[in-house]
């Protein structure tokens, strides 16, 4: 759920900085709170303050909570506790992988504290993975603070790119078998990355049979900006589906992922099935694969109606 930057050299001109961490920590507790998420807050207990600093893009914070291990923040806002990562990493990796079911080269657009690359390595067939990052601090704290997510960068199939993932994208036109963005809340610079333009740059990169999946905002609180979103995707994706999972420490306890497929029909039911795998998974298998795509009524009308 990281901050990606697509304007990243306009960033410190033409945004305004993002909360700082410290701030949103009141008597021993750190407080969520947030425009996309109006009238409620999410708060954690901080056992102790690991680190605390302001990268060229953003406010990062890392802090050891008592009962969901460490807590990356990014510009006042939760994007990673050891206790629920899990259900948020798997989900966004495993079902554009699984759909797929063979995928050879991938790509990674945010997600720099490394989980998305620890569940990509998962997978035997994938000979080629390449992350581009624009924030080099959140990948470096990332190695020393969240060793279980990043232990993703240790794969020798990884290549890094510390760079705007829009244009590496644009110079690797029908590459990718499986493209993922790990992105932040529509807040600012990361806006972008919720607009067809970027949608349509990722089908691009797709090579034929290939699947994006992307986050895809809450639909408890971001109906309005999910359907628009799906239905300018749908004018050149052969397939725009919606999926999501439960995680207790993003808003509403929930997450969505929206996934388009290049010259393939859907992703609602796995290519792959890897029983073996599953054993080592916390969330994701089959089952919850296909489940995922079923949608609460008032979604489905909302979104697809």
């Amino acid at each position: 759920f990281l901050l990606f930057l697509i304007l990243a050299v306009m960033a410190t001109e033409a945004f305004p900085q993002g909360l700082n961490g410290m701030d949103l920590i009141i008597d021993g507790w750190f407080h969520e709170r947030g425009a996309l998420w109006p009238g409620q807050a999410m708060s954690l207990k901080v056992e102790e303050v690991v680190y605390h600093g302001r990268s060229k893009y953003q406010d990062i914070l890392f802090f050891k909570s008592t009962n969901h291990g460490m807590v990356l923040v990014l510009d006042g806002v939760i994007q990673v506790t050891e206790h629920d990562e899990h259900s948020y990493q798997e989900m966004i990796a495993q079902i554009p992988l699984m759909a797929h079911g063979n995928p050879k080269k991938v790509l990674v657009i945010g997600g720099g504290d490394g989980g998305v690359l620890r569940e990509i390595a998962r997978h035997d067939s994938v000979e080629e993975i390449v992350i581009c990052e624009i924030d080099e601090d959140v990948i470096n704290y990332s190695k020393k603070y969240l060793p279980s997510l990043a232990v993703g960068y240790s794969d020798p199939r990884v290549t890094v790119k510390v760079m705007d993932g829009s244009i590496f994208m644009s110079e690797n036109p029908g590459t990718f078998d499986v493209i993922i963005t790990d992105s932040s809340d529509p807040i600012g610079p990361a806006s972008v990355l919720f607009e067809a333009p970027f949608y349509r740059g990722m089908y691009d990169a797709l090579a034929p049979g290939g699947v994006i999946c992307t986050q895809g905002e809450c639909m408890w609180l971001h109906k309005d900006l999910i359907k628009p979103l799906v239905d300018a995707v749908k004018k050149f994706c052969t397939s725009v589906e919606y999926a999501f999972t439960t995680i207790p420490t993003y808003p509403s306890g929930q997450i969505g992922f929206i996934l388009g497929t290049k010259d393939k029909e859907t992703c609602k039911t796995p290519v792959k099935v890897d029983r073996k795998m599953e054993e080592t998974l916390k969330y994701y298998n089959k089952e919850v694969h296909e489940a995922a795509f079923v949608l609460p009524s008032f979604a489905r009308r909302a979104i697809f109606e």
